[in-house]
Formats: structure tokens, sequence, C-alpha cells
């Protein structure tokens, strides 16, 4: 890589990871944040919610905008509005206006995502470089989700959780002052029109079906408006495929997805990262509500786990110049599920901990290659033309993953918790209980992921 290009490489990559540092810096937050502003127990959710909404339900319109009307526009606009919205978040001086600004927050994510990606795979040629590329980017955003936990329970133990926003606002700042005399402008050279039915459909069935899984994880799936918007969701979702096979400009190319290694990429994307932030989550109840870890101590598990996945991530484009890609994906796959598997030994005793950590961080290696492997399946032989619409989907894929999976099977592990606690079981017994249950059904998915990626992209040879 040229100066330049590595310039513009950290210039994105920082963009990607200040979004994954988004998701996560508020959880061990929360508790705080809550007495802060007044927000009830219940309420809480609402603080991750606001900013998974946006985030995960305009990812695939915004990346088609940014094809049709200018990438580098639309990254600027979104980074800005990101930055301001941290702003806002920092200063709230109640509930609403802290929801607002979280909610602002995930809709410039939703713009910065995909056209930072898809700027990356446009900037670096289909090769060694671009597998580099998306190495760095791929270890970058899966650091994020991470760091942002360990960063949470130092920051708000120190310096309060608005520090936390305000660290967001920061590097915000930092990198709109320098993006703009590094990027250049690229869009799709035909200008073809937005495909309005499409972009209604999915964008609505999206944040439905995000609506659904993150209200379930608190109360259920027996509430009225949990089941009326994941039936909505889902309805919506199968009128898009129906919209797209009939739009001659279709906001997702049906086509593009038969594809095997669009179609089978994307399934791994969404299945690593919806499991692997799963596993972040659970150990977290568990290090700190069944083993009374402090928050920074808690941090300081995940921070070792940091540290090995930077390694994986740098390492994987090696990986795969030497088996290939999908040998890579499998592999991957195929090592977080047995180390997620592993951490079903985990106990009410101390040595939980160094169980935790050690598996954890070992799963987190097959998670790297997985990310690294299936961006570069997902992205191959391509146009550029057509770097939107697949980086929009690999991105959609990351961003859905991490939205769904925590909610899906946090509901799961809190369904397991309270059939124990009316057994009569203690409360650290009940959610370790939990969290064991979760994990399980966690490796089982990931597992038959793999099995079925293995099989899917050896038939395409």
């Amino acid at each position: 890589m040229s100066g330049r290009e590595k310039l513009i490489l950290l210039v994105l990559c920082a963009a990607q990871f200040i979004v994954a540092l988004d998701f996560s810096i508020l959880n061990v937050a929360l508790p705080v944040l809550g007495d802060d502003l007044g927000m009830g127990q219940a309420d809480l959710q609402w603080a991750v919610t606001a900013f998974a909404l946006p985030s995960g339900g305009f990812l695939l319109l915004f990346g088609r905008i940014a094809d049709l009307h200018g990438r580098r526009r639309l990254f600027l606009s979104g980074l800005a509005l990101f930055t301001v919205a941290s702003v806002l978040a920092t200063l709230a001086w109640n509930p609403a206006v802290f929801l607002a600004g979280r909610a602002l927050q995930g809709l410039g994510a939703a713009a910065i995502v995909p056209t930072g990606m898809s700027l990356l795979t446009t900037t670096f040629t289909e090769g060694p470089r671009r597998e580099r590329a998306l190495g760095i980017s791929g270890t970058l955003l899966s650091l994020g989700f991470t760091i942002g936990m360990v960063l949470g329970g130092v920051m708000t133990d120190s310096l309060g959780w608005r520090s936390t926003m305000g660290l967001l606002a920061v590097a915000g700042v930092a990198i709109l002052a320098v993006a703009p005399g590094l990027l250049t402008e690229s869009r799709h050279p035909g200008r073809p029109r937005v495909d309005v039915p499409g972009a209604v459909t999915v964008t609505g069935g999206l944040l439905a079906l995000i609506y659904a899984l993150s209200t379930a994880a608190q109360r259920g799936f027996g509430g009225v408006d949990v089941l009326c918007t994941l039936v909505a969701g889902v309805g919506l979702l199968v009128a898009f495929v129906v919209v797209e096979s009939r739009t001659a400009e279709p906001l997702v190319s049906l086509p593009m997805l038969r594809r095997r290694p669009v179609a089978w990429g994307n399934l791994a994307g969404l299945t690593t990262f919806a499991m692997m932030s799963t596993v972040v989550f659970l150990l977290t109840l568990y290090l700190q509500e069944v083993l009374e870890l402090s928050a920074f101590r808690t941090g300081l598990v995940f921070g070792v786990q940091g540290v090995f996945a930077a390694v994986a991530g740098l390492t994987a484009p090696k990986v795969i110049a030497r088996v290939g890609a999908r040998n890579t994906l499998v592999a991957g796959l195929a090592v977080q599920a047995a180390f997620t598997a592993a951490l079903l030994g985990i106990g009410l005793g101390s040595g939980g901990a160094w169980l935790a950590m050690t598996a954890a961080t070992l799963a987190c290696v097959g998670h790297l290659w997985a990310i690294v492997s299936y961006g570069v399946t997902a992205t191959s032989g391509l146009p550029d033309g057509e770097q939107g619409l697949a980086t929009g989907l690999v991105t959609s894929s990351q961003q859905i993953g991490i939205t769904v999976g925590i909610p899906l099977l946090s509901a799961v592990s809190s369904a397991r918790v309270s059939a124990l606690r009316d057994g009569g079981s203690s409360f650290a017994s009940a959610t370790l209980g939990g969290v064991r249950l979760g994990l399980g059904v966690d490796a089982v998915v990931v597992a038959v992921v793999a099995v079925a990626v293995a099989a899917g992209l050896r038939r395409r040879a």
C-alpha cells in the first residue's frame, strides 16, 4: 500500500471502529445511566434499542443511495450526524433527549458502515491488498465491540457514563478533520433510480424485526406488541423479496444473492457476528452477576480477548493466502463453535473466570478468521458498480447479526433463569443455568452453519 492508501484505510477503519464501539460501550454503564437520568430498569433496554433500530434498519437503503449519489458524500454526512448526535447524548438532560441522541447515532452509523466498506473495496483492488484491508477492517470492527466493554467499565468508574458518549464525539471530530482531504467521490456510473417500494418494505421489515427481538429479550415472546411486530417484520421482508423479483432496478439484486459465495458468505457473517456478540454479552452477565466481578475486572477479561483478536485478524489474510477463503471461513466457524461449547464448563467457582477468558479468547480467534474470510468471499468477482450492493449486504449481515443475536439468545437465557427461579434455585444458580443454555444454543447454531457453508461452497466448486 502507498502512504495515501494507508491513511485512507486508517480513516475508514477508525469510522467503523467507533460505530462498533458504540454498540457495547454503554452496556456496563446502564445502571449508573439509569440512576442519573431517572430511567427505570425496564426502560434501560431502549438505550441500546434506540441505536440498534436505525443502525440495522437503514443499512441497505443507505448503501444503495451511496452507490447512486456518492459514497464519499454520504459517508461524511453520516459521520457528521453521528458526531453531533454523540454530543447530544453526552449533554442529555432527560431520557427523551438521550434516546433521541442514540437514535440519531444509529442513523449516522447506518450511513457510515456501508459507505465505508464500499469506499474500501473500490479503493483496494481485488486480491491480496483488498484481503489485507478487509482483514484490518474486520479486526477493528470486532475489537470495537470488545474494547467497548473494557472502556465502558473503566470510564464509567472513573469519569462517569457521559464520558463514554463524549469519547465518541471527540473521535468523530478527529476523523472529520482529515477524511475530506483523503477520500475521493465514487458512485454508480449509470445513476439508476432508488427502488422506493423495496426500500420501504426492507427498512420497515428490519425495524419491526429488531424491535420485536429487543423487546422479547426483556419481556418474552408472549406480548401482543412483540407478536404483532414479529409477524409484521416477517411479512414485510417476504413482500420485499416479491418486490425485488419484479423491479427493473432493485435495491438488492436477487441474482447476486443466487451467487453461492455471496449467499453463503453473508450467512456465515451474520452467524459469526450474532453468536460471538452474544458470547460477550452472556459472559458479562456471568462474570458480574454470578462471580460478582467489578466492571473493571470484567473489562480486563475481555481485554485479553481483544489482544488475541487483533493478532488473529492481522494474520487471517496469510491464512487465506495459504488455504483459501472457503477453508478459512469453515475453519473459523468450527473453532468458534468448539470453544463456545467449551464455555459450558463454567461454574460458580472462581476458576470459571479463567475458563471464560481462555475459551472466549480462542473462540474469538476463529471468529476473526471467519470475519475476514467471509468479507473476501462475499465481495469477490463483482464489478465496482455492484460493490455498494455487495458491501451493503456484508455490512447488513454484520450489523443485523450484532443487533439480533443478543436479544434472541437473551430471551432464551431469561426464560431459563425464570424457570429455575420458580423452581427454587438461587439467583446465582439460576443465572448460571440461563447463561449455559444460551451458550449451548450459540455453539450449536455456529456448528450447524459451519457444516452448511462447507457443503454449499464445496458444491459450487
